[in-house]
């Protein structure tokens, strides 16, 4: 008995089953209620005499609750609604483009677009928000009067270099304009994590792909130039064309030739 006591002795530095143990500190000795007065937690068990917080349960009410009378928030009235699906994209136009790159500030090619990251640092914008909107002129609420707005409604007019985009969205009279001059626009889904990757120039991580069906119908398609059609990947260049891309497209297209047996 002694050989086998010898042989499974703990040493020093080892650890086993018998010589496990908590931390010191990590553990607290229970309060235990009720166990008469002279404990200090009898009787009331240190709830007090009487009130709202002496009784059984939680004791407390919940955020907001106002002692009954009516809470501030249903005082005011509610007006209109905050869809969570809502996108906010950074407008760019073509004339700020143009002007961006006649001061140097900007430049582009097809295996190297302007992309989020350089319209950032460049400071032809301040904020991506969730991506940015190519646009060929500026809408009327966008400016303080009329006149200024019959400048800025003739913006496709000013650009004068083929440039090359890659952003979130594009309006087709911007995409008309800058293919018009010898340029390509494409457009690319964007989530909170690939555009701060973006930014930020990481390409450690795969993008995110489009899961909603009005995401998967856009940037599936030509006319928008979506970078998941076909005919965007076989135009890109190679060198941005990743071969996950041409995967997704075959699986989100696959429901246009797919073929369902008819109830007999």
């Amino acid at each position: 008995m002694s050989s086998v006591a010898g042989r499974f002795k703990a040493t020093a530095g080892r650890v086993h089953l018998f010589n496990l143990s908590p931390a010191h500190g990590s553990q607290s000795t229970q309060k235990r209620l009720g166990r008469g007065r002279s404990s200090g937690l009898g009787k009331t068990s240190g709830r007090g005499h009487k009130g709202q917080k002496a009784r059984a349960g939680n004791g407390k009410p919940k955020a907001g609750f106002e002692g009954g009378q009516t809470p501030i928030v249903k005082l005011f009235p509610k007006r209109g609604f905050v869809n969570p699906e809502r996108k906010v994209y950074a407008p760019v136009n073509l004339d700020r483009i143009q002007h961006w790159i006649d001061q140097g500030r900007l430049t582009s090619s097809p295996e190297k677009p302007i992309t989020a990251k350089e319209l950032l640092l460049s400071g032809c914008i301040h904020q991506v928000h969730d991506g940015i909107k190519l646009l060929a002129s500026v809408s009327p609420s966008c400016v303080a009067s009329r006149m200024l707005y019959n400048v800025f409604l003739q913006g496709a007019e000013h650009l004068k270099t083929a440039i090359h985009i890659t952003a979130a969205r594009a309006s087709q009279s911007a995409i008309r304009a800058v293919e018009k001059k010898g340029g390509t626009v494409f457009c690319k889904y964007y989530n909170e994590l690939a555009l701060r990757d973006c930014v930020k120039g990481r390409t450690d991580r795969i993008e995110a792909a489009p899961t909603k069906k009005n995401d998967i119908l856009w940037y599936t398609s030509w006319r928008n130039r979506g970078y998941l059609s076909p005919t965007a990947l076989d135009k890109m260049p190679p060198t941005l064309v990743h071969e996950r891309w041409r995967e997704l497209s075959k699986q989100l297209l696959a429901f246009k030739s797919q073929e369902y047996e008819k109830a007999k």
